[in-house]
C-alpha cells in the first residue's frame, strides 16, 4: 500500500498536469492531409454518340426490343432477369462454395481485425512483470569475504504507459487501417460481381457451343450425303475425280471445326465446375440452351455521375487513396516529438513477493524528440507523398477504365443487336430457300445435290444466328457487370452484399 507520503498525497498536485495533457489531446490536430472523396467526373454521357433508347429486333413482326432506362437501379440478383432456374441455382451454389470468394471474405475479416488491433493504441498499455533471480554476492571483491552469500531476488511490478497522440500519428494510422478495411470490402464486392458475371457468361457460352456443335454435326451429315452422291455420279461417269476431291475437302474442313468446338465446350464445363468450388471432372448438373434464356425487357443505365459509387473497383481505388493520404500523416507525425505518460508500481525483496517495506513506484511523462535519423524520417515522408500521388493516378485510371467499359459495352450492345437483325434475315432467307428446295425435291424438280446445298446453307445460317443470339446475352451480362452488378442491393441486412453479411455473422 502507498502511505500518506506516497503517490496518494501527491495526486492533487498532478491533477492540473493530467488536465492539461487531456485538453491538449482533445484539441490536438492530426498532421497530414485530411482526406475528402474525389468529386464525380463532370461528364454527362459515356461516349460521343447518343445512347439509343432501345436496342433489338426492328424487323420481325414481334419487334422484340430492350429498353435502356437511364437512372434505373440494378437489382442485387440481376441474373434472375434471364428467367433460368438452373442459372439461378448455379449462382447461389457458387456464392456459397467459390474459394476465391471465401479468400476475399477472409481478407476482409483480417483487415477488420487489424483495424480493431490498431484502435487499441488509443488505450493505456498495462503490463505485469514477475521475476525471480538467484544471485551470489562475493564479499571478497570488497575485502569482506565473510559477507559472501547466495540469495534470491524477487521482483513484481505493474507498468502503465499511455501515449499522448498530440500530432495525430495514431489517429492517422487507424484511419489508414480503416481505409484498408474498406479496400478489402470493395475487393470482396468486386469478386462477387466478377463471379456472378462469369457464371452467366459461361452459361451463355455453353448454350452457344452446344447449339453450334449440333448444327455443325448436321452440316457434316449433309456433306457426307453429298459426297456419297458425287461418288455414285463419278462411278457411272457423270462426275469427275476433281468433283469428288472438292467434296471430300469441304467435308473434311467442316469436320476439322468440330473438335475445336468440343474442346471449347469442355473447357467451359471445367471452368464452371471450378466456379462452383468443384474439381473439373465433377458434374455441374445443368445444361443450358439459348431457348431457355430470355433477354431482360429493360436494361438499367447508371448516370455517369453515379457510376463511381457503384463500381467496386473505383471504390477500392478510392480506399487505397484514402489509406495513402493517412500514411502521409503518419510519416509526418513520426518526425515530431512523441510524448507519453508512464507509471510503475511494484516490490523487490529477497524474502518473497510484496514483502513489507519492499515497495517501489515511479511515474512521469517522457518526451522523445527525433534529432538526427540520417534523413530516414524525412525520406519516408517523401515516399509516403509519392505513394499518395501513385494512388491518385491509379484512382483516375480506375475511373477512366470504368467509363470505357460502359462505353464499349453500350456500343457493342447496339452493334450486336444490328448483327442479330442481319443474321435473322440471313436465317429467314436460308430457311425459306431450304423449304422451297425440299418441296422442289419432293416433286422431282431438283436433284439431291441442290437439296443438300440448301440444307447446308440453312445450317450455316443457323450457326451464325446462334452466335449472334449468344452475343446479345453476353452483352447484356457485360452491361450489368460494367455498371457495378448491383452489389449494394444484394442483402437486405447490409448494403455491402452477401460476403460482408457472412463476415458480420462470424463476428
Amino acid at each position: 500500500m502507498i502511505g500518506p507520503t506516497g503517490l496518494g498525497s501527491r495526486w492533487p498536485s498532478l491533477l492540473p498536469l493530467f488536465v492539461l495533457f487531456s485538453l491538449t489531446l482533445m484539441s490536438g490536430c492530426a498532421v497530414g492531409p485530411d482526406f475528402h472523396s474525389p468529386p464525380p467526373p463532370a461528364v454527362k454521357k459515356y461516349n460521343r454518340h447518343d445512347v439509343p433508347s432501345v436496342v433489338g429486333d426492328k424487323i420481325s413482326p414481334k419487334k422484340r426490343f430492350q429498353k435502356l432506362v437511364v437512372g434505373q437501379d440494378i437489382p442485387g440478383q440481376w441474373w434472375q432477369l434471364f428467367h433460368s432456374k438452373d442459372l439461378n441455382r448455379l449462382v447461389e451454389q457458387a456464392l456459397t462454395a467459390n474459394p476465391d470468394l471465401h479468400a476475399a471474405e477472409a481478407s476482409l475479416l483480417e483487415a477488420m481485425e487489424n483495424t480493431s488491433a490498431g484502435r487499441g493504441a488509443f488505450a493505456p498499455s498495462v503490463s505485469g512483470n514477475f521475476q525471480t533471480v538467484t544471485e551470489y554476492f562475493n564479499g571478497a571483491a570488497f575485502g569482506l569475504p565473510q559477507l559472501s552469500n547466495l540469495f534470491s531476488l524477487n521482483t513484481a511490478s505493474v507498468s502503465v504507459s499511455y501515449p499522448l497522440d498530440l500530432f495525430g500519428g495514431i489517429r492517422r494510422q487507424v484511419e489508414s487501417l480503416k481505409a484498408q478495411e474498406d479496400y478489402q470490402r470493395f475487393e470482396l464486392e468486386a469478386a462477387y460481381v466478377t463471379l456472378t458475371s462469369n457464371i452467366v457468361l459461361s452459361a451463355v457460352q455453353e448454350a452457344s457451343l452446344s447449339a453450334q456443335i449440333d448444327a455443325t454435326r448436321s452440316i457434316i451429315r449433309v456433306l457426307e450425303k453429298e459426297l456419297e452422291s458425287v461418288r455414285r455420279q463419278y462411278a457411272i461417269g457423270y462426275a469427275s475425280r476433281s468433283s469428288v476431291l472438292v467434296q471430300e475437302t469441304t467435308l473434311n474442313q467442316e469436320k476439322s471445326t468440330l473438335p475445336g468446338l468440343e474442346k471449347q465446350l469442355s473447357l467451359v464445363h471445367h471452368q464452371m465446375a471450378v466456379y462452383l468450388g468443384r474439381f473439373p471432372g465433377e458434374k455441374v448438373g445443368a445444361h443450358f440452351r439459348l431457348d431457355d434464356l430470355k433477354l431482360p425487357d429493360k436494361l438499367p443505365l447508371t448516370l455517369p455521375s453515379s457510376l463511381v459509387e457503384h463500381r467496386p473497383d473505383i471504390q477500392a481505388a478510392e480506399a487505397q487513396l484514402h489509406s495513402a493520404s493517412a500514411q502521409v500523416g503518419v510519416a509526418t507525425a513520426n518526425m515530431l516529438p512523441q510524448i507519453s505518460l508512464s507509471g510503475q508500481y511494484g516490490s523487490e525483496s529477497i524474502t518473497g513477493y510484496f514483502a513489507p517495506g519492499s515497495q517501489f513506484w515511479s511515474y512521469g511523462p517522457s518526451l522523445n524528440v527525433p534529432i538526427f535519423q540520417g534523413g530516414t524520417l524525412f525520406f519516408r515522408r517523401k515516399a509516403a507523398i509519392a505513394a499518395l500521388r501513385e494512388a491518385k493516378a491509379k484512382y483516375e485510371s480506375a475511373v477512366l477504365t470504368a467509363f470505357q467499359n460502359v462505353a464499349d459495352t453500350l456500343r457493342t450492345l447496339e452493334s450486336d443487336a444490328e448483327t442479330l437483325e442481319a443474321q435473322k434475315q440471313v436465317f429467314r432467307s436460308a430457311s425459306e430457300s431450304f423449304d422451297i428446295a425440299r418441296h422442289q425435291f419432293s416433286i422431282g424438280a431438283i436433284s439431291y445435290p441442290a437439296l443438300y446445298n440448301a440444307e447446308q446453307n440453312y445450317e450455316q445460317a443457323r450457326i451464325g444466328l446462334i452466335q449472334a443470339q449468344a452475343a446479345r446475352f453476353s452483352d447484356t451480362a457485360a452491361l450489368f457487370q460494367a455498371l457495378g452488378g448491383g452489389w449494394w442491393n444484394m442483402a437486405p441486412a447490409t448494403p455491402k452484399g452477401v460476403g460482408v453479411l457472412k463476415v458480420a455473422k462470424k463476428q
